[in-house]
């Protein structure tokens, strides 16, 4: 039995130049010539290399890609990324080139702990605060936040378990309570939520 390590270990440089973290995932999509299915799993990345599970015609090989900025070569495909949402696989051997348009798959659950409506308030500093999280896709969130009365939607960008939207974000670390940090004026205030049950 294997045991693969899901950590990565991207260096923050790496990070900064070229938003490694983007290639992490599970990429889905067909060649653009037969239009057959092809797959693209990027389990970890450490260091210069990278975990990858590469299905195609019905058959997977797994084993470790050479990262090269924002580019994982594995075999004869090469997977590149800007915006961590959809990617370009690139297959060359023999003279012979085909390429396919990935989309990166919702991870099962791992940002879903974020989703659902949180709601708190702060005896310490009498501020209450709910922040509701409609939807998660990659690194951007659908939400509505209300801090003192004035309720503000759109578009937050999530880091792993934290969403920043405008002067607002909101953290957790076991998906029941969290944290709102919000700024009013030149002031932060911080007020604790929990998430509510869903609406049956």
């Amino acid at each position: 039995m294997t045991v693969v390590q899901s950590t990565s270990q991207i260096s923050p440089a790496m990070e900064r130049v070229y938003h490694q973290s983007n290639l992490l995932g599970e990429w889905k999509g067909s060649w653009t010539a037969n239009n057959q299915a092809v797959s693209f799993k990027v389990v970890n990345i450490r260091g210069a290399q990278a975990t990858i599970e590469y299905t195609h015609n019905g058959r997977t090989e797994r084993g470790i890609g050479k990262v090269n900025g924002a580019t994982i070569d594995f075999g004869n495909v090469t997977l590149g990324t800007k915006n961590g949402k959809t990617a370009v696989l690139l297959f060359s051997a023999g003279g012979g080139k085909a390429t396919a348009t990935l989309e990166k798959q919702a991870p099962a659950g791992e940002q879903s702990n974020l989703t659902g409506s949180w709601a708190g308030y702060s005896a310490d500093n009498g501020k209450s605060a709910s922040f509701r999280v409609l939807s998660v896709s990659g690194n951007e969130a659908q939400v509505s936040v209300t801090t003192d009365g004035i309720t503000r939607q759109g578009t937050g960008i999530v880091y792993k378990n934290v969403i920043m939207f405008g002067q607002s974000q909101i953290s957790t670390d076991d998906g029941k309570n969290g944290n709102v940090i919000y700024q009013f004026g030149n002031k932060s205030y911080m007020v604790p939520v929990t998430k509510l049950p869903p609406l049956a």
